[in-house]
């Protein structure tokens, strides 16, 4: 007889859940508040990121195993992606003595350092003046996450048969029953993979973690009449990403950015632009980390963002169509992800950090796989 399981939550997470338990034959229950998934699976880059994550923990590893499930999603459910690659370019000492430093030290990922005449040759949107370089990878690849999570649902009912409750708000567990307002069911394995709306289960343990939210402030600029041929990044990406502080210069070039865009830091902000299939460009973001937060976007940061993309991208219309903001949870321990174990029966997988889309679905499949992650209990806590 086949188990069953319950996952709570169709953001990326739970998509990710429900393929790994399907995977296993079980039957499985999806169960979504809304209508669709509206959080922060569909509020980002739609960046495939293995670039970003270091090599100890096995993150990069479990990086490139999501990024190979993504093109089996993509190629089997007509998914729009592209194989972008990065790019990290230089525009002064600091950041070219760290990408120098990055493209030895990730000898092993193929990293390639590239001059500035290669890249104003390959990548016509770069700015050319004050460029001295820029570190190219092939890895990393760009979905549409709207259409990417919108159509996901779809491919992993027809496919594997994973039942769908959209509009089904669940209030309460109590293994092995999930409630809703008006329903109860019931499951071998339940999991729950809520994002930034932990609150609502579990609240006195959410209580209790090391966690918050992070706000985060996005841009969509008019469609670039050409592909712009990979992700591009600002000098500012280098001291946002963990992986980047391997660099034996990583310090002083995070000083240098503390004495000259202290305002960019503050608000956390880094810059990248990357480009859906509509030739549409999505340029970010901002960090805010509190555990409430308004609503509203600050157009101040949407400005310095702006203006720093200036700085190393050029477009022909720079016309914003569309802003927006998106909220996912945060450990404030270090640690890269929760999952944790409220009771018996019940796993609540959640803060991937940001990280979402670069790391659930080899995170996922670890999980249901039992390997290379410590579940833990939350009386350890």
């Amino acid at each position: 007889m086949r188990k069953t399981a319950i996952v709570v939550g169709a953001g990326i997470v739970g998509l990710a859940t429900a393929r790994a338990l399907a995977l296993k034959n079980y039957e499985v229950k999806l169960f979504e508040r809304n209508h669709r998934a509206i959080g922060a699976s569909i509020r980002n880059f739609g960046m495939i990121w293995p670039i970003g994550q270091p090599d100890n923990e096995l993150l990069y590893e479990r990086a490139l195993m999501s990024a190979s499930i993504w093109k089996e999603i993509c190629n089997e459910a007509k998914i729009w992606y592209e194989e972008t690659g990065s790019l990290h370019l230089a525009y002064n000492p600091g950041e070219l003595k760290v990408i120098e430093e990055l493209a030895e030290i990730y000898k092993h990922r193929q990293y390639q350092f590239l001059s500035s005449d290669i890249i104003t040759r390959k990548f016509s949107v770069v700015v050319e003046d004050s460029l001295l370089g820029g570190l190219y990878s092939n890895q990393e690849m760009i979905v549409d996450p709207r259409e990417a999570i919108r159509t996901i649902p779809n491919y992993l009912r027809e496919k594997y048969g994973v039942e769908i409750f959209w509009n089904s708000a669940v209030v309460e567990i109590s293994y092995p029953s999930v409630f809703t307002d008006d329903r109860e069911f019931n499951a071998d394995e339940i999991y729950v993979c809520s994002g930034a709306d932990f609150e609502t289960l579990y609240p006195s343990l959410y209580s209790s973690l090391p966690i918050t939210k992070c706000k985060l402030q996005m841009m969509r600029l008019a469609a670039h009449s050409n592909r712009i041929g990979t992700a591009i990044c600002g000098g500012l990406s280098l001291v946002h990403y963990k992986s980047f502080s391997a660099a034996p210069s990583w310090n002083e070039l995070n000083a240098y950015f503390q004495n000259r865009y202290s305002e960019y830091l503050k608000w956390g902000i880094h810059v990248m632009v990357s480009q859906n299939q509509a030739g549409e460009l999505t340029v970010g973001d901002s960090h805010e980390y509190a555990c409430e937060h308004d609503p509203f976007d600050k157009q101040f940061i949407n400005n310095l963002i702006l203006i720093y993309l200036k700085k190393f991208a050029k477009f022909a219309d720079e016309t914003v169509i569309e802003t927006w903001n998106g909220i996912y949870p945060k450990l404030t321990d270090g640690r890269s992800e929760l999952v944790i174990q409220p009771e018996e029966g019940v796993t609540i997988i959640n803060a991937l950090s940001g990280a979402g889309m670069t790391l659930s679905f080899g995170l996922c499949e670890q999980i249901i796989s039992k390997k290379n992650f410590t579940l833990l209990k939350s009386s350890t806590l």
